[in-house]
């Protein structure tokens, strides 16, 4: 008899087109520019290995003595980073990622059969992650019509027919780059008391805000206003923020009301207790891996400003392509002429001008062909492969 496994993914997905077009180029040996990449440790930034390597040696230990919602330390060193949300250390849980911390937070709220709402466009990784925990994924769209905002009916539209159990927001958003707006808040406080709904706010591209808005809301948590009304959950972890992805560390800022707070971190820390998926080396070095972070995040965001520069020069307003505003993150989103699918253009990018780049149908983008372009590549790599992606839409 055949083994069942569980229907939770349907684990035969084939590799898509673009996959194995670059897959095959590679295999020719054949040139490839590649704008897709969001590793910070593989795109010629300064190697912090060694310095990391000192952090973790400086902490070895033979003693295990955990705490579910990681060592006071580690969480000491991650409040005093999010001073500005004034966040307690006791409001904080320690995991091992992002996606872990969206795992504990699904188990915590929702049970099986249950929806969560995620933005659209936003990660692919949405559905991957809410569905392992047998929790249905509900889009509600973010609108632009020359700026992002929420789509407030589309929200409506899911809390009116579904068992919804909790929002998240990505702040900024990937790829829009775009900032939940203070004026926006008090819409959203005012559906979540309503469904008594928590907000899951993934703040991990926070630091990398472009310039200063008074309009935007940069940590969620430290909303007063917001928290004393709606529990919130805030995300961040030393992989996106430190562009540390090889120390896996993350965790989970717990704001709200004080009895639903302290009710909330009172069960993740049963959730984490139950898992102990921290190393405590990792733990023990969190301080010093801030301050080596705070050094990486200057690279990465000077990189990030020179290639958005490159962009915005290479495309001019006579241009057929358009790229799309931003308030911060990693990514730039262009809009290229839609005499062909966003696949379609990227494929001919990929096997003609040897470009990768990733279509906007993997985010949902709608309304258009669009393109998605990660900014961490190196400048020589960026602005080659921007000058043929415009040339290619030009012809």
């Amino acid at each position: 008899m055949p083994l069942d496994f569980s229907r939770r993914l349907a684990w035969d997905h084939p590799e898509n087109a673009l996959a194995a077009l670059e897959r095959a180029r590679r295999a020719r040996g054949g040139e490839v520019l590649d704008l897709t990449v969001s590793n910070p440790t593989r795109v010629g930034l300064p190697d912090l290995g060694a310095r990391v390597s000192e952090a973790l040696a400086a902490t070895a230990r033979g003693a295990y003595d955990p705490d579910p919602l990681g060592a006071f330390a580690a969480r000491e060193a991650i409040a005093a980073e999010l001073a500005a949300a004034s966040i307690s250390p006791e409001r904080l849980v320690v995991t091992a990622s992002s996606s872990e911390s969206y795992g504990f937070l699904f188990k915590l709220l929702c049970d099986p059969g249950d929806a969560v709402l995620v933005p659209e466009p936003s990660y692919p990784l949405f559905e991957y992650l809410a569905r392992l925990e047998g929790v249905t994924p509900v889009p509600y769209r973010l609108a632009y019509d020359g700026t992002w905002h929420v789509d407030f009916a589309s929200l409506d539209e899911a809390l009116a027919r579904l068992r919804v159990r909790a929002l998240v927001v990505v702040n900024p958003n990937n790829p829009t780059g775009s900032f939940l707006k203070r004026f926006e808040l008090a819409a959203l406080a005012d559906r979540c008391e309503a469904h008594g709904l928590p907000v899951i706010a993934d703040e991990v591209f926070a630091p990398y805000a472009f310039g200063e808005d008074a309009a935007r809301v940069r940590a969620l948590a430290g909303e007063d206003a917001f928290t004393a009304r709606v529990a919130t959950f805030a995300l961040g972890g030393l992989s996106k923020s430190c562009g540390l992805p090889q120390v896996k560390l993350g965790w989970i800022a717990v704001a709200g009301p004080a009895d639903v707070a302290d009710a909330a971190v009172a069960r993740l820390s049963l959730i984490a207790d139950t898992y102990l998926s921290v190393g405590a080396p990792v733990q023990d070095a969190t301080a010093r891996l801030l301050a080596i972070g705070r050094d990486a995040r200057r690279a990465i965001a000077a990189r990030v400003a020179a290639n958005r520069a490159h962009l915005a020069a290479a495309i001019g307003p006579s241009s057929p392509c358009t790229r799309l505003p931003a308030e911060g993150g990693w990514s730039a989103i262009v809009r290229v002429p839609a005499t062909r699918t966003d696949e379609a253009w990227a494929a001919a990018l990929l096997s003609q001008d040897g470009v990768l780049v990733q279509p906007g149908y993997f985010f949902d983008l709608r309304g258009g062909a669009y393109l998605v372009l990660s900014l961490l590549p190196p400048p020589a790599v960026f602005a080659e492969a921007v000058r043929r992606l415009v040339a290619r839409c030009e012809a």
